[in-house]
């Protein structure tokens, strides 16, 4: 027997070493209730050639670091759609412009002032004007804030980041006067960008889906996964050799994907491995830290890093102002991307190759720039509540308004919180929230001949859609003058279909100190939502999640040709066992008031669509609709009229809308006798 003779891997060593320390540093920063990305750059800094020098292979680390940064944007990219992407052009051209010019030029300013030359300070400019992408996208991913008005803004001026950051590098040798032709490189790299995006489209439309196609026709679980890998790391790679990021060629590579029907199931396989390079990255930044610089430097640093973190938040809720966003959306994404990310530590090595900085600033660069992505994870967690007291500021406010009135209008769109005629507004739905479910609800208002009025924040969805005639104004509801101004008061009942769960539970306490009579119905993604927004004050909460599951059972059912009398039947149950188990029971209209008491009766209304000899055109006393059906009517509503005096003289008619009082049962039934 040959025993095979041992080799040493210098990497292997560190790994062990780099998940061991994470474990336990992790596990006694989750008793601290301490963010796992501060526990990985802690490792990074205790294993680092700073502190205990624990690892040895620092490039072997810095690989998988890098790779971490690629399989992070995948995800984000798969999450993503190249329609959604489309639809954020804006944002990413007006928003990442404004930042980073914005930035560019705070910068500058202070450099010059500070005795740095123009070359020096505007390529500090560039350093402090990006962000980082790995953490924040990190953080909005896992809180589910990417479909929100500031997590699509976020993303959107990341991207921004991300791309602008290959000319920010072929313009430091000029900036060191060691390039001769800048802009014939820039134009080359406009139509390398061109080339990149032009093959990301046509492979989106149709190479992946017939890959993907004849992938799964083999059933083959370890074939999918390494055709996944490959259109990663080949779309980063090739993105690389162009002489663009890494990681915009890996968000581009998970937009690819994310077209296909396949993306879930491509996402769900590769999100183990994003998690554990991910990791690496974090750990690698930590390792960058010099505690010994920091020690004799720190008051110095600390203050460049409260002055980071102001100037860059300002400038960033400057861009959401730009966009058209009100003061609290604004306040988080300036909460948001005030640190300096990780492609700035890639563009300072350029400037140190052509000696734009010194070994000094560089040194004070990554200190400060660690110190702010080590405090990102804490300012995101108290950003709502920081925003909120800022927008509810009157100096922050008017300073805000102001901003927008100078920058920033849309046609025929009033201002936030201005009042919509009197005569518009009487029991009238008010829309929070213009996405899909809104849309739908206003449909279904329209068609009805019910009025409504939509509050928005979105400027682009506003001019579309106030073009087409829409009711829709510009407001953030949580705003009470907001509120007014959309006439709540005055209304019956309020929708709250945005995707800031957050928003959504302040929307809900605010309606609340105006009325409590009106009815709220509010959708949330999870379950978990629906008792803090019903505790707040909402009357109906539906979860997409639980209604996504009653349909996909619905049309499993079907597939089966089960009659859909006993389908309807078990939605009904099934309902009925779930929303009252998460005290989603209908308490404040007037007439689910009954069910307080009688838990297991409950109210509906339905039209006569057929004459019935046992129901129509004869006195209630005569056809006991009471006895024979079990229900009891509690009103009847005839050309518009509604009456709730109900005698034995009452006779219903085909045509009126009927509203009946008893068990699930009992209402189905009758239901089906009066129905066509």
């Amino acid at each position: 027997m040959i025993l095979a003779a041992s080799v040493d891997i210098p990497i292997l060593s560190d790994i062990v070493v780099i998940l061991g320390l994470s474990i336990f540093v992790i596990l006694l920063f989750r008793k601290l209730k301490v963010p796992p990305i501060i526990g990985f750059l802690i490792t990074g800094i205790i294993a680092g050639p700073y502190g205990f020098q624990l690892i040895d292979a620092t490039e072997g680390v810095k690989v998988f670091a890098e790779i971490g940064v690629i399989l992070l944007l995948f995800i984000i990219g798969i999450e993503f759609s190249i329609k959604s992407l489309i639809s954020i052009k804006r944002a990413v051209f007006i928003g990442g412009t404004v930042q980073v010019v914005g930035t560019i030029l705070l910068v500058m300013l202070i450099a010059l002032n500070t005795g740095f030359d123009l070359s020096a300070a505007i390529f500090l400019g560039f350093l402090f004007s990006l962000s980082s992408t790995a953490i924040v996208l990190k953080i909005i991913q896992d809180k589910g804030e990417t479909t929100t008005p500031h997590g699509k803004t976020i993303l959107a001026i990341l991207i921004f980041q991300d791309i602008i950051v290959v000319p920010m590098m072929l313009f430091t040798p000029l900036l060191a006067g060691e390039s001769q032709n800048i802009w014939m490189e820039i134009l080359m790299m406009v139509l390398k960008a061109a080339l990149l995006i032009a093959f990301v489209l046509v492979s989106a439309r149709y190479i992946v889906p017939w890959l993907f196609y004849q992938i799964a026709k083999t059933r083959s679980k370890e074939l999918f996964i390494l055709v996944i890998v490959l259109i990663c790391f080949s779309i980063a790679w090739l993105s690389s050799a162009l002489g663009l990021s890494l990681a915009l060629g890996a968000f581009l590579a998970g937009l690819i994907v994310s077209e296909s029907e396949y993306s879930h199931q491509a996402a769900s396989n590769i999100l183990p491995f994003h998690e554990l390079f991910t990791s690496f990255f974090f750990v690698s930044i930590g390792m960058l830290l010099d505690i010994f610089f920091v020690a004799d430097h720190f008051l110095i640093i600390i203050g460049l890093m409260v002055a980071t973190v102001i100037g860059k938040s300002l400038i960033a809720t400057l861009a959401g102002a730009f966009l058209g966003y009100p003061g609290r959306t604004s306040y988080r994404i300036g909460f948001s991307i005030f640190q300096v990310g990780e492609f700035a530590f890639i563009l300072s090595t350029v400037g140190i190759t052509y000696a734009v900085i010194s070994d000094l600033t560089y040194q004070y660069f990554l200190s400060v720039s660690l110190f702010t992505m080590g405090i990102t994870p804490f300012m995101m967690s108290i950003s709502p509540k920081l925003a909120d007291k800022l927008a509810a500021s009157r100096l922050a406010s008017a300073i805000g308004n102001k901003t927008q009135r100078m920058f920033f209008s849309f046609p025929e769109a009033p201002e936030e919180g201005a009042e919509i005629p009197e005569e518009e507004l009487d029991k009238h739905i008010v829309i929070i929230g213009f996405g899909l479910n809104g849309q739908n609800v206003a449909k279904a208002a329209k068609s009805a001949g019910i009025p409504y009025v939509i509050c928005e924040m979105n400027p682009d969805t506003i001019k579309k859609y106030k073009a087409l005639g829409e009711p829709i104004h510009y407001g953030d509801a949580i705003q009470p003058e907001v509120l007014k101004g959309l006439g709540v008061y005055k209304a019956k009942v309020v929708v709250i279909a945005i995707s800031d769960p957050l928003a959504t539970k302040r929307i809900v306490t605010q309606i609340r100190t105006i009325s409590n009579t009106i009815h709220i119905i509010v959708r949330t993604r999870f379950i978990a939502e629906t008792e803090e927004n019903l505790r707040l004050g909402a009357d109906e909460v539906i979860p997409e999640e639980f209604e996504t599951s009653v349909e996909i059972f619905t049309r499993v059912l079907n597939q089966y040709f089960i009659p859909q009398k006993k389908i309807k039947e078990f939605v009904r149950n099934v309902r009925a066992d779930n929303y009252e188990m998460l005290r989603g029971v209908l308490k404040r209209s007037p007439m689910q008031k009954l069910t307080e008491e009688f838990p297991n009766l409950t109210t509906a209304c339905y039209e006569i669509e057929k004459d019935h000899n046992e129901i129509t055109d004869k006195p209630i006393a005569e056809t006991n609709i009471r006895h024979k059906f079990g229900v009891t009517v509690i009103g009847l509503k005839r050309e518009g009229d509604l009456t709730t005096q109900i005698g034995p003289e009452t006779t219903p008619k085909k045509g009126d809308t009927i509203f009946v009082f008893g068990k699930p049962e009992d209402l189905e039934q009758f239901y089906d006798k009066i129905s066509i």
